[in-house]
């Protein structure tokens, strides 16, 4: 009998115990959730549609050569190459001969204008002292203007060699990459012969077709997103080709994208406005909560605790989304570790918590 009252007196301390600890969780609750935190905000906001673009080169060309000959050199498929320097070097033995060969005549001319010279002084003098006839003089001075004009010409011809040996380095007009080599070293090109692909790979821009039904909220210099496999830049509306197609119905937009790295040739979008801009309220979309009930968000109090809000969505932007519901510009919006909150639960906020649609300053 004594044994069973000892295990009842057990049992009924345990007990006060198990009451004691339940009450004592009670009374401190479980601790804050961590969370990651953004705000609502006011923007400036405009629905848009996504159109597909491609990234190309703004400067692409066939570089020809300019004289005829057998290729010395060609530059190799992606040499990068400075404007000015050689893309392929023709053969320039022939005017390498033609050069000296008027350089010599060249010299020839002068030596006979120095003799002429000096025989015009002798039958001037005669002349004056009426020893040799005027006509004698007078036929001097037509053969020395006739040399005079040879030596010109013989320059002509000089600066013309200089001009054809200049075009047998074949240049660069632009700075960009070799894509093609379509020749080789050895054959013989002929004047307009293409021998390599050139392409900018420096000043690239988005070439995209949009839909005649947003020309109107479209401008020159207006600041637009383009998306490239999930990565966002922001791009300037350089050019707009103001005629349509009349099947598709779309015409062609240009946009540059700065010192963003982009390889030609790469498929993008951009997101284009089909409405006016105006001002909304947003949030950062991760902070959305989508359950079969509806959307909601939690907003985090000034007594450190979560709020479930309804919201309806709108237009979104980037990493924002416009809501309305109980909310106001610069509530704090739990981002991330929402989906496990409950209304009134105690929150901390995860030391860099701060993510999209932080106020600035």
């Amino acid at each position: 009998m004594s044994i069973k009252i000892r295990i009842a007196g057990s049992l009924g301390t345990l007990a006060l115990v198990l009451l004691a600890t339940g009450a004592a969780l009670g009374q401190e609750g479980p601790p804050p959730a961590p969370v990651q935190v953004g705000y609502a905000l006011e923007q400036e906001m405009a629905p848009y549609v996504w159109v597909p673009g491609t990234v190309v080169s703004r400067n692409v060309a066939p570089i020809a050569t300019q004289v005829a000959g057998q290729l010395n050199w060609v530059a190799e498929v992606g040499d990068r190459l400075e404007k000015g320097q050689a893309v392929a070097r023709i053969d320039d033995a022939s005017l390498q001969l033609q050069l000296r060969n008027d350089e010599a005549t060249i010299k020839s001319l002068k030596a006979q204008l120095t003799y002429l010279d000096q025989q015009l002084e002798r039958l001037t003098r005669l002349t004056e002292q009426q020893v040799l006839p005027a006509n004698d003089l007078e036929e001097a001075q037509s053969q020395h203007q006739a040399v005079e004009q040879e030596l010109v010409q013989a320059k002509v011809g000089r600066e013309r060699t200089l001009y054809e040996l200049d075009r047998t380095r074949v240049k660069a007009p632009f700075s960009g990459e070799v894509v093609r080599r379509l020749q080789q070293p050895g054959s013989y090109s002929s004047v307009g012969e293409e021998v390599v692909f050139l392409v900018d790979t420096a000043q690239v821009e988005v070439q995209a077709q949009a839909p005649l039904s947003v020309a109107p909220h479209l401008s020159e210099g207006m600041v637009v997103t383009v998306d490239s496999a999930g990565r966002q830049m922001q791009g300037t509306l350089r050019r707009i080709i103001a005629v349509g197609d009349q099947r598709s119905r779309m015409f062609e937009i240009r946009v540059a994208l700065g010192n963003e790295p982009s390889i030609v040739g790469t498929a993008v979008r951009v997101a284009l406005p089909t409405d006016r801009s105006r001002r909304v309220l947003a949030v950062p979309r991760d902070a959305l909560i989508l359950r079969s009930e509806g959307i909601y968000v939690f907003k985090v109090t000034a007594g450190g605790t979560a709020e479930r809000v309804t919201v309806k969505t709108g237009m979104g932007h980037d990493s924002l989304i416009e809501v309305s519901g109980d909310l106001g510009s610069g509530d704090t919006i739990v981002v991330r570790g929402g989906e496990r909150l409950r209304p009134g639960q105690a929150v901390s906020i995860a030391s860099g918590g701060d993510v999209a649609g932080s106020p600035a300053g």
